[in-house]
């Protein structure tokens, strides 16, 4: 769940799988109802506004028929931007009943935790909301002859379902059907806070509580090396260390194991609750100040002032050999941390060097 890089500049909103399902479920309904081939729909929002979404493909019967949706991610840089949701939406004889469910390429909940039941297909609330609120809206007169039942599928969703972060929280086969305002933001702090939040629930519901929390990719997967927890226990908290901590700590985590970098270490280690590369910086003569108090001779701490980067102080540190500067930068993050969490869960900071290794660990093991 690492969190991308956002440019500058304004960005394109687009639209969720939510939307793109509700958009081919509409489709397939005014095809039956008119016998001809829908080109654009108007969907309903969960918010009460409307927007007109382009059908990819459209086929129908007296019965049934079968539309799709590209999904547009707008310029969010999301893994099921133009990715293909497709509806097969058949009559059946239960009046005013209408039944969802997943095909091909939509996931299947195997963990509690995430608010759908184990076994059902990973299609969130509110999509199903948005579902049927539009179909009661279009397909009046069908539903008070009839029922529907609808059948979304994915083509390539058990190819891009691996590359988010179904597999860490039970979901497996494909991608969900997600969306809780139907449109994406791009580069939404909320939803990256939502999915955090969701992975903590997921822990707890499994009856575990303590979680290895890590900046990235790359450090979870040095932190897998040390720690045997769960896959769901594995935590990647991004930009928001501070955030993450405090949820931690909030939902009764017993314990947090805090693994990252010296990058990410070095702007957590003043307080800084998110990390963003252009939202926040290293603040050198912080660093130079640590260390100082590890006896640094004054020309290392002049280059550590005039560093480029917090791993170019890295490098000096090592180059150096002083000693317990890394145990210093732990120890300020520990208390960071421990800020932010209200002291109400015990944590361990591990810093990593680049080649696995690990630099220090706070507390002391």
């Amino acid at each position: 769940m690492e969190q991308p890089e956002k440019p500058e500049g304004k960005n394109r909103t687009g639209f969720t799988t939510g939307t793109s399902a509700t958009a081919a479920s509409i489709a397939c309904i005014l095809s039956i109802i008119n016998q001809k081939k829908i080109e654009t729909v108007d969907v309903l929002l969960p918010k009460k506004s409307r927007i007109k979404i382009n059908i990819n493909s459209c086929e129908f019967e007296k019965n049934n028929a079968r539309c799709s949706v590209i999904k547009d991610g707008g310029d969010d840089p999301d893994v099921t931007h133009g990715a293909e949701i497709i509806v097969d939406l058949e009559l059946t004889p239960k009046t005013n009943s209408i039944e969802i469910d997943g095909g091909d390429g939509v996931g299947r909940v195997t963990k509690p935790g995430i608010g759908l039941d184990i076994g059902q297909a990973a299609i969130n609330p509110t999509p199903r909301k948005m579902i049927i609120e539009n179909l009661t809206e279009v397909g009046k007169e069908i539903l008070e002859k009839n029922g529907v039942r609808v059948v979304i599928s994915v083509p390539k969703g058990k190819e891009l379902g691996p590359k988010t972060d179904n597999p860490r929280i039970g979901i497996v086969g494909g991608i969900s059907i997600l969306g809780t305002s139907g449109i994406v933001i791009p580069y939404s702090t909320a939803s990256f806070a939502a999915a955090i939040r969701q992975q903590l629930d997921v822990v707890l519901s499994m009856g575990d509580s303590t979680v290895a929390l890590t900046t990235g990719g790359r450090s979870e997967d040095f932190a897998r090396k040390i720690f045997d927890l769960p896959d769901h226990s594995f935590v990647q908290f991004g930009d928001f260390s501070g955030y993450t901590i405090s949820q931690c700590a909030k939902k009764g985590m017993n314990k947090a194991h805090v693994c990252g970098f010296i990058g990410k270490f070095a702007k957590m280690a003043t307080g800084v609750k998110q990390t963003h590369v252009k939202g926040s910086k290293v603040d050198m003569n912080f660093l130079s100040e640590l260390a100082r108090q590890c006896n640094a001779d004054e020309d290392i701490i002049e280059k550590i002032k005039n560093a480029n980067t917090a791993r170019n102080v890295q490098e000096i540190i090592l180059e150096n050999n002083i000693d317990g500067f890394f145990d210093l930068i732990c120890s300020e993050v520990h208390k960071q941390m421990r800020s932010h969490s209200e002291n109400k869960i015990p944590i361990e900071i591990i810093l990593f060097n680049f080649d696995e290794s690990v630099l220090a660990r706070y507390p002391k093991q």
